[in-house]
């Protein structure tokens, strides 16, 4: 495969993710959108990885890192949506003030 072919591929989850991020209010959404962001920064790692040297593995490793990373980005992040909606019963981002002075 082209490292074209994945480069576009990556782009266009990256452009669907930050337009998740951007314009969704649940907050379950924007944790999606980012787990999309990352999966088009790892579709990066490997891509350019196999193109410069496919017999090293630095890329993967990267790539590796980046998904415990976002798995744990996922777990804390789903721990506090969870504790808000205890207290909020909402899930809308446009509702979570509870940093506000």
């Amino acid at each position: 495969m082209q490292l074209t072919y994945v480069l576009i591929l990556a782009a266009l989850l990256f452009c669907i993710g930050i337009y998740g991020l951007v314009t969704s209010r649940n907050a379950v959404r924007v944790l999606m959108s980012i787990e999309l962001l990352l999966n088009a920064v790892n579709l990066n790692l490997i891509g350019f990885a196999n193109y410069l040297d496919g017999q090293q593995i630095k890329g993967q490793v990267f790539a590796v890192f980046v998904i415990t990373v976002a798995a744990a980005e996922a777990a804390v992040g789903l721990a506090i949506i969870l504790a808000i909606y205890r207290n909020r019963d909402t899930v809308d981002m446009e509702k979570f003030n509870l940093l506000k002075w």
